[in-house]
């Protein structure tokens, strides 16, 4: 079939001015998807997957005249670890499928006049209108308003080098700046615990392969075989170090998660079910026994003295003398030892019994841990992103990260402080997004309340950054949204209600732009739609992203593709902006697309000699993928405890009592007097709004969500593959006592509601999730018509609250509490 054949072919399934996307409220784009057929005589590129998950797997494209035959991976080498394949996951090879899905978008549109936003009703226009219409628009708020009216969305559905995301922020920029964000939906909080006891980011863990050293690993929401999958990512580096060592000594896997997950099967000694959000309190649990026993005094005191602040009262009447700047800050009597144990200032113990009670966890089953702990000679100790993205987050991962402290062994061989592990990595060069002259900055989750309140944002209140001097104020509401690659607008976004009603009001924000391939969730609340070209119809670069584990690598990305229809890529996007705008020379430099990936290539080329990349760009795309093991090995705080090297918290040390935190609670106004919202130095477990202690909640809706990543999709992306859907079904995991205590029937359709929402999905039973809990993949694309109606597409979000965590201003979407009904 010739490559104009199957564009009339595709076309003939829907109107070519936007597929299934166009019409009224009760359109369903869930038509089946028009794929071309397989045909002899192929030509091979290599391209990437370049989703979210951390890893950027490499893609064999086969083709013939212009039409993706089929989709292969990485399948060189020997495939012995440390030299092995790079195998994308089933959704990388879904590829082929997604490319040619029913929804892919096909033209500019524009919302039709009088419609309301979500409503699907779009009509096409050209790319001169779509970027006369958007940029005058631009130009009109930025006089009116100033450059903090206008925000680029948070993005992570492409990991590209060249046409990225960056293309339309560096074209915004051009225009007179926007409002910058900090954060991100993944690790939020984390990112603030970690800062504020190590001074490092939250992933700077002890690598994977140390496991090899270590006779004990307890995983915390630690779930690498299905949120790291591809073929170089985290679970290879994991089961490998766990082969190692059971060859030559004991190991002991505990895996503390509510789910029993993959990375279980039998891989673990031992799975201690737990309910959400209640892992700080087990945490403490295991605390209490660690000091009551006498083991911290024996074992770990002389290390808690020399390295950290505030486990004990006389270790902050030093850190008083040691730190003036903050010594009226400290209060000596608010120490770890004494929370604890409820002596002092405090009068709850948190002993076993006391945290069974909460966690679910059975008593014994916790001194038992905390035995293993104590007895273990090289501990590894990780906590999962999922402990990060609860009502009490920061707290969560604060506490958790005290079990490794108190063991007093940080900075050996085989031992972990509790972060993320520290990943090995390549560089490649990338279209940078240009300077802002805007400096002001919201956390990304607080994007929709700036919509209504923007204005009287403050530092103090809501955690703005960047203001200038004499400034207390964000001073102005966001009037229009840029979002490229994403789908966080309404579909990751949490409260998918109170959020659909504030975009609807387009009075409020006057302009939403959506920049991507597929009409998704967030594509339908959009003003302006413009087509984005697909992975796999580029030539870019692409490195191994962020979680690749210890093997690093770039794909040379070429194509033998034209894009279909009429979509252009991210930087001609933003070029037709930067025209717009009168600055097309800043923005392309004088060099054309070509001219731009030879550029980044030397730029790539000159920061990975040891690869003896190519003298061309384009003779690196022949060769298509290279990669490169981790010649070395990483220990967390090995710096710190065997170098000499001082921490960068404000003490130098490792901060069980944060003089940052101290600070920010005599400055910062709390969002309520409630515990879940107040800053505490110490890591203290709170109880949470919906979470299990919860009693306004807790009687009527019963059950609580845990969310997950499945494999069926990385976050959104890939969700609109049928294929993926038939092979990893969407279904809410219910443990079989529950299931017959609520009667639910196996493969019943059921609604969750929880106080913000409904959703309608299927029922599944399975032991693998403890009963009281209901497991729900996160992802699924939103497809309520109105607000307040019960979701057929099953997205969580719209179960979720929005409630910007104490510290972090991040987002708590695994807090949920539901009950269901047939």
């Amino acid at each position: 079939m010739l490559r104009r054949d199957f564009l009339k072919l595709s076309a003939s399934a829907g109107a070519v001015t936007c597929l299934a996307a166009c019409g009224d409220d009760d359109n369903d784009n869930d038509n089946e998807s028009v794929a071309p057929p397989e045909v002899g005589n192929e030509t091979i590129n290599f391209s990437a997957c370049l989703v979210n998950c951390g890893s950027n797997c490499p893609l064999k494209v086969f083709s013939e005249e212009g039409i993706i035959t089929r989709i292969e991976t990485d399948h060189a080498t020997t495939d012995q670890y440390g030299d092995h394949q790079v195998r994308a996951c089933l959704r990388g090879r879904s590829m082929k499928q997604r490319t040619y899905a029913a929804d892919r978008l096909k033209a500019p549109m524009k919302r039709k006049a009088g419609s309301r936003r979500g409503s699907g009703q779009f009509e096409e226009i050209t790319w001169e209108q779509a970027f006369q219409e958007i940029g005058q628009k631009v130009l009109e708020l930025q006089a009116n308003y100033g450059p903090r009216s206008i925000f680029h969305h948070y993005s992570s559905g492409a990991y590209y080098g060249f046409a990225s995301s960056a293309c339309l922020q560096r074209a915004l920029r051009l225009s007179g700046g926007h409002l910058n964000y900090y954060g991100n939906y993944s690790w939020a909080t984390l990112n603030v615990a970690s800062p504020a006891t190590f001074g490092t980011g939250g992933t700077s863990g002890t690598r994977l392969s140390e496991i090899r050293n270590s006779d004990l690993v307890v995983g915390f929401a630690f779930n690498p075989f299905e949120i790291r999958m591809s073929g170089s990512g985290e679970q290879i580096d994991f089961l490998n170090a766990i082969e190692q060592r059971r060859k030559t000594g004991n190991l002991d896997v505990i895996i503390v998660d509510p789910r029993y997950t993959d990375s279980n099967l039998g891989k673990e000694n031992q799975w201690l079910p737990i309910r959400p959000g209640t892992d700080g309190a087990l945490a403490e649990a295991v605390a209490y026994q660690m000091i009551s026993s006498g083991w911290v005094e024996q074992n770990s005191k002389a290390f808690l003295d020399q390295y950290a602040i505030g486990y004990d009262r006389a270790s902050l009447e030093r850190a008083q003398s040691d730190n003036p700047d903050y010594a009226t800050l400290i209060n000596p009597e608010e120490n770890y030892h004494d929370y604890i144990m409820g002596v002092g200032a405090y009068t709850l113990a948190r002993t076993p019994d006391w945290a069974a009670a909460i966690c679910g966890i059975p008593s014994r089953l916790i001194v038992d841990l905390a035995d293993k702990i104590m007895n273990a000679q090289s501990p590894y100790i990780t906590i999962g992103a999922g402990c990060n993205r609860q009502a009490c987050g920061e707290q969560t991962m604060r506490a958790l990260y005290m079990l490794p402290i108190l063991t007093g062994k940080l900075g050996q061989s085989g031992v972990n402080n509790g972060e993320l592990p520290t990943n090995f990595g390549l560089s490649r060069s990338g279209m940078s997004a240009g300077a802002n002259p805007e400096s002001a900055s919201i956390s990304f989750y607080t994007w929709a309340e700036a919509i209504e309140r923007g204005a009287e944002m403050t530092p103090t209140r809501d955690a703005v950054k960047g203001l200038g001097d004499g400034e207390d104020k964000l001073g102005v509401n966001i009037k229009a949204v840029f979002s490229s690659s994403g789908n966080a607008i309404i579909n990751q976004h949490s409260d998918i209600n109170h959020t659909r009603q504030i975009l609807e009001d387009d009075s409020l924000c006057e302009l939403i732009v959506v920049v991507d391939c597929w009409m998704t969730a967030s594509a339908r609340f959009a003003d302006y739609i413009l087509p984005d070209t697909t992975w796999v119809e580029s030539n870019d670069l692409a490195d191994d992203s962020y979680a690749s584990g210890e093997t690093g690598y770039l794909t040379f990305m070429s194509t033998s593709l034209e894009p279909l229809y009429n979509c252009r890529t991210l930087y001609q996007i933003g070029l037709g902006l930067a025209q717009v705008f009168g600055k097309e020379q800043e923005y392309s430099e004088g060099r054309s697309e070509q001219e731009w990936l030879e550029y980044l290539y030397e730029g790539t080329r000159a920061s990975n000699p040891e690869l003896n990349l190519p003298a061309t760009y384009a003779e690196a795309q022949q060769v298509g993928f290279y990669r490169r093991h981790s010649p070395d090995t990483y220990v967390a705080l090995q710096d710190f405890v065997n170098g000499g090297e001082p921490l960068s918290t404000p003490s130098g040390k490792i901060e069980i009592y944060s003089l940052d935190w101290a600070k920010k609670r005599a400055e910062w106004i709390p969002a309520s007097d409630q515990p879940y919202d107040q800053i505490t130095p110490l890591p203290q477990y709170t109880a949470a709004w919906q979470g299990y202690e919860d009693e306004a909640t807790r009687d009527e809706y019963p059950l609580q969500i845990v969310g997950y990543h499945t494999k069926g999709r990385v976050h959104s992306s890939y969700h609109n593959v049928e294929w993926l859907r038939e092979a990893v079904e969407d279904a809410a995991w219910f443990n079989p006592m529950d299931a017959a205590r609520y009667g639910v029937t196996k493969g019943q359709m059921i609604t969750l509601t929880s106080p913000r929402g409904a959703i309608r999905v299927r029922a599944k039973f399975t032991p693998r999730v403890m009963p009281g809990v209901v497991a729900m993949a996160q992802g699924a694309w939103y497809k309520a018509n109105r607000i307040g109606e019960v979701d057929p597409g099953g997205c969580v979000n719209t179960l979720t609250l929005y409630h910007p965590t104490a510290v972090a201003k991040g987002n708590p979407q695994h807090t949920i509490r539901v009950k269901v009904t047939g």
